[in-house]
C-alpha cells in the first residue's frame, strides 16, 4: 500500500497537469487563433503567382522611390523581423521619419495598417510610403511611368492581370505588393500549442501565457495576430514620460481630429516581437522585458514582479515563428525612358 502511493500520486499530479494544460488551451483558443495554413483571402484582390512574383519585385525595388535608393524592403527588411530595427526609418534626403516601423510579418491578419490604422489594408499601406516626402517621396505618375519604361515590368503586369485595359497602374502595383506580403506568415511554437501539440511551449512560456490572460493583456492583444486590432490610448492608467509617448504624436487624433482619439494607436501585433526591437511607435526602448513593464504599468496599473517579466518575455519568444524564404529578385532593366533618380528634397 505505501509503496503504490508515490506511483498513485505522481498519476494524480500527471491527470491534474494535464488537465490544467487542457484548460489553458480551451481559454486560450478562446482569445487567440492559430494562424491559418493558406494564404489569407484579401478584399478585391485575388492571389496569384503572378500576382505574388510581381509583387515580390516591386517590394524589392528602389526605383519606386524618386531617388531610386529606398525600397519597401527599406523599412521591412525580411532578415530582421520585417521591419528595420531603428528608432524611425530614414527616407528620401536622409529625412528621419517620425515613427518606428512596424513589422510586415503577418500584417495582412491586421484590422488596419500603421500605427493609427489609417490604412484600410496593404493595398492602402503600400501606397502612403511611396508619396510620403520623408519616405520615398514619389508620384503615382513618376510610378507608372517608371514601370511601363520597362518592358519586362509590362508584361509581368499584364500576366498578373489579365484582361485590364491599364495593367501597369497604381492601383495593380499596390495589389501585387499586398498580394505578396500576404504570403509572410510564419507559424510559430504558440501556433503549434494550440493545434494540440503540449511539447511545443515551455513551462515558464505556459505561465507566461496564464499570466498575459490573468493580468489582462489579452483584452487589447488578442486574435490571430495576438493584436493588431482595436485602437487605446497609450498610458490608459499611468502615461509614460515624453521620451516614450512624444507629446507632438497625438496618434489617431490626426486620423479621426476626435479629441477622444488624442495619444490613442492600435494595439500592436505581437507575433514576432522578440525580433522587432525597438518598440513601441516612438521607437525609444530597445529591451523587450522593459517594454513588457512599461506596458504593465501605463496600461494595468501593475509593477511586474521579475519571475513574471521572464514568464511573460518567455511566451512572447513562443511567438517567434519560422519566416518563409525569399530569393531576392533580379530586377528589370532600366531603359532610356526611365526616368532619373531624384536626390533633391522638394
Amino acid at each position: 500500500m505505501t509503496r503504490s502511493l508515490p506511483a498513485a500520486m505522481l498519476a494524480m499530479a500527471l491527470l491534474s497537469g494535464a488537465a490544467h494544460a487542457d484548460d489553458l488551451r480551451q481559454t486560450a483558443l478562446e482569445i487567440f487563433k492559430p494562424l491559418p495554413s493558406t494564404i489569407p483571402a484579401l478584399k478585391d484582390n485575388i492571389v496569384t503567382p503572378e500576382k505574388i512574383e510581381l509583387g515580390k519585385a516591386l517590394f524589392f525595388d528602389p526605383r519606386l522611390s524618386a531617388s531610386g535608393v529606398f525600397s519597401c524592403y527599406s523599412c521591412h527588411n525580411l532578415a530582421t523581423g520585417g521591419d528595420d530595427n531603428m528608432e524611425t526609418s530614414v527616407g528620401h534626403g536622409w529625412q528621419k521619419g517620425p515613427r518606428n516601423s512596424p513589422t510586415v510579418l503577418n500584417a495582412v491578419l491586421n484590422e488596419a495598417q500603421f500605427w493609427d490604422g489609417r490604412a484600410e489594408d496593404l493595398a492602402a499601406q503600400a501606397k502612403g510610403p511611396i508619396q510620403a516626402g520623408v519616405e520615398m517621396a514619389n508620384t503615382p505618375d513618376q510610378v507608372v511611368a517608371t514601370l511601363n519604361s520597362m518592358p519586362a515590368y509590362v508584361s509581368q503586369f499584364k500576366a498578373a492581370f489579365p484582361g485590364d485595359g491599364d495593367a501597369v497602374s497604381f492601383d495593380n502595383m499596390a495589389k501585387a505588393i499586398e498580394a505578396f506580403e500576404a504570403t509572410l506568415i510564419t507559424p510559430a511554437p504558440f501556433d503549434a500549442w494550440l493545434n494540440g501539440d503540449d511539447n511545443a511551449l515551455t513551462q515558464e512560456a505556459k505561465a507566461g501565457l496564464q499570466l498575459f490572460i490573468d493580468k489582462g493583456c489579452s483584452a487589447c492583444h488578442s486574435g490571430v495576430n495576438v493584436g493588431g486590432h482595436g485602437y487605446y490610448p497609450f498610458g490608459l492608467i499611468e502615461k509614460p514620460g515624453s521620451e516614450i509617448l512624444p507629446p507632438g504624436d497625438k496618434g489617431r487624433f490626426a486620423v479621426t481630429e476626435t479629441v477622444g482619439d488624442e495619444y490613442v494607436f492600435r494595439a500592436s501585433p505581437l507575433r514576432n516581437i522578440a525580433l522587432t526591437a525597438p518598440y513601441f511607435h516612438s521607437g525609444k526602448v530597445w529591451d523587450l522585458s522593459v517594454a513588457v513593464e512599461i506596458m504593465a504599468e501605463s496600461q494595468l496599473g501593475e509593477a511586474l514582479k521579475p519571475e513574471e517579466t521572464a514568464q511573460l518575455v518567455a511566451f512572447l519568444d513562443s511567438l517567434t515563428g519560422k519566416q518563409p524564404v525569399i530569393t531576392v529578385p533580379i530586377l528589370p532593366a532600366e531603359t532610356a525612358a526611365t526616368p532619373r533618380p531624384v536626390t533633391e528634397i522638394r
